[in-house]
């Protein structure tokens, strides 16, 4: 029997940063996860920070969020308007005391932090929240467990990668970094 194909939510909201969204969800597909892109608008249609509309598969409302293997948050100025979203809040704390995969990057980590899922790990972020962290890394991208983190945009490939590690394995993430003429940091 062949493995279930591995699941990935990633949330997205008005006021995203665009490459922070979709080059997750680009690089998980390459990797044959099934992602779903969710709206915390109630609606398809997405406007991040450098007015570029994209459509979501779906709104967060209509998500069963226990469904997935890994739930991502990215960033972007509009992410910091869901620090009190009690949804996003139900789903990431969810996803946390199952044990099961989350990743957030540039300021989205201080939601994680803000609801005490980042207590006792190590983390990092945007130059502008990192200070919000309770154990803050200036690495580009940090693995505590079942809990990833990376700093922005310009980290976005690498951050990626190591989610597919996660989700499929090395193998899978070379290959995809291979095909994409990516050459990690370290």
């Amino acid at each position: 029997m062949p493995a279930a194909t591995p699941t990935a939510l990633v949330i997205v909201f008005d006021g995203i940063e665009e490459i922070e969204a979709l080059t997750p969800v680009d690089i998980l597909r390459r990797a044959e996860i099934d992602v779903t892109v969710a709206s915390v608008n109630g609606h398809a249609a997405v406007t991040g920070r450098n007015q570029i509309t994209f459509s979501a598969d779906t709104s967060l409302a209509l998500v069963d969020s226990e469904a997935f293997d890994l739930v991502l948050l990215p960033g972007g100025p509009g992410v910091l308007e869901l620090l009190n979203d009690q949804s996003v809040r139900d789903i990431l704390v969810a996803q946390d005391k199952a044990g099961k995969e989350l990743a957030a990057l540039c300021a989205a980590p201080k939601i994680l932090a803000t609801h005490g899922i980042l207590d006792g790990r190590s983390a990092t972020s945007h130059q502008s929240v990192r200070d919000d962290l309770p154990l803050a890394s200036n690495a580009p991208v940090v693995i505590d467990g079942h809990i990833t983190t990376s700093q922005g945009l310009g980290t976005a490939v690498e951050f990626s990668l190591a989610l597919v590690e996660k989700l499929r394995d090395k193998t899978t993430a070379q290959q995809i970094a291979d095909s994409i003429h990516f050459t990690p940091s370290n």
